[in-house]
């Protein structure tokens, strides 16, 4: 039983990696989309979408996993640490959906102000950082808020 919970705490921390990991290469890559031509910045949108992809995916992993080890654990649902880890999850999640695939819709829409729609993914990026981070201190760290 020992060795797969270790398992499926490699698996959880590999899956914290992968949803927080790519959102860093994005701050640079926000950046360039900003000076770049048509053809670039379409390369650039689809380096946003698989990180987004990704992000999303790895997000699947890590809830099952999560969901694994709290059952398999002495930690209960009731837990302070957990509570707000799925808290920040939630916001995450709904703030995922609507920060990132809408404004790069808007890429294409021949009446964009570029300067602003990469204004707005680079917050974007680094507000859903944030809330990676968040939610990783809080399962790094364990506090007992309450």
């Amino acid at each position: 039983m020992i060795i797969l919970q270790r398992i499926i705490l490699y698996l959880h921390i590999t899956s914290v990696i992968l949803s927080i990991g790519p959102f860093f290469i994005l701050v640079p890559v926000s950046g360039k989309l900003r000076k770049a031509g048509a053809d670039e910045q379409k390369a650039y949108l689809d380096v946003f979408r698989f990180a987004v992809r990704l992000a999303k995916h790895a997000g699947h992993l890590l809830v099952v996993t999560g969901i694994l080890l709290v059952t398999f654990s002495s930690w209960t649902w009731k837990t302070p640490w957990i509570d707000m880890t799925i808290l920040i999850m939630v916001s995450s999640l709904f703030f995922l959906a609507r920060a990132f695939s809408p404004t790069m819709r808007k890429f294409d829409e021949s009446d964009n102000d570029k300067e602003k729609l990469v204004r707005k993914l680079t917050r974007s990026v680094w507000i859903y950082i944030v809330l990676l981070m968040a939610m990783l201190w809080f399962m790094v760290a364990k506090p007992m808020l309450w």
